[in-house]
C-alpha cells in the first residue's frame, strides 16, 4: 500500500543555480550534493535536483504545479523576497487562501499557499464548483 509521496524530483538545468533558488530564497536545507544534483528537505519535503540537459527553457504550460504550505502571518513577507528575487508569476490566485504561483529558475510551476485541505473543503462547501460532489454525498 502506498503511504504518501516519498520524494519529488525536479530536472534542472544549473544545479548551482538552482540550489540557490531553493535554498536562499525559499528555505530548504542542504542534505547532500554531488556533480549531477543535490538532496534538500523542506519539513518532510524531500527534494531532489537532478542535472538534466534536455530540460526545456519554456516548457508547456498546464496546471501541474508543486505548492508549498505557508502561515498566513509568513506570507506578506515570503511574497516580498521572492518578488525580490525577481521570480516571474505564472497565474493568478482564484481560490480560498492565499496564494502566489510562480517560477523556478526552470520553470516549474510553484505556489505558496496558506490555506489546507480543510480550509479548501469548507469554502468548497460554502460554495462548491460545478458538479462538485462530497465524499458523504458519494456513498
Amino acid at each position: 500500500m502506498l503511504s504518501g509521496l516519498n520524494h519529488l524530483t525536479l530536472a534542472v538545468r544549473d544545479v548551482e543555480r538552482s540550489l540557490e533558488f531553493y535554498r536562499q530564497t525559499l528555505g530548504f536545507h542542504l542534505h547532500a550534493r554531488w556533480q549531477q544534483g543535490a538532496y534538500l528537505t523542506l519539513g518532510e519535503l524531500w527534494l531532489c535536483l537532478s542535472l538534466d540537459d534536455t530540460r526545456a527553457a519554456c516548457a508547456p504550460r498546464d496546471y501541474t504545479h508543486y505548492a508549498f504550505s505557508i502561515t498566513s502571518a509568513d506570507f506578506p513577507a515570503m511574497v516580498e523576497r521572492l518578488q525580490q528575487a525577481g521570480v516571474r508569476q505564472w497565474k493568478s490566485n482564484r481560490s480560498e487562501g492565499e496564494s502566489l504561483y510562480f517560477l523556478d529558475p526552470d520553470g516549474h510551476q510553484l505556489e505558496i499557499h496558506s490555506g489546507d485541505l480543510a480550509s479548501r473543503l469548507a469554502a468548497c462547501r460554502a460554495a462548491p464548483y460545478q458538479g462538485m460532489a462530497f465524499s458523504e454525498d458519494l456513498k
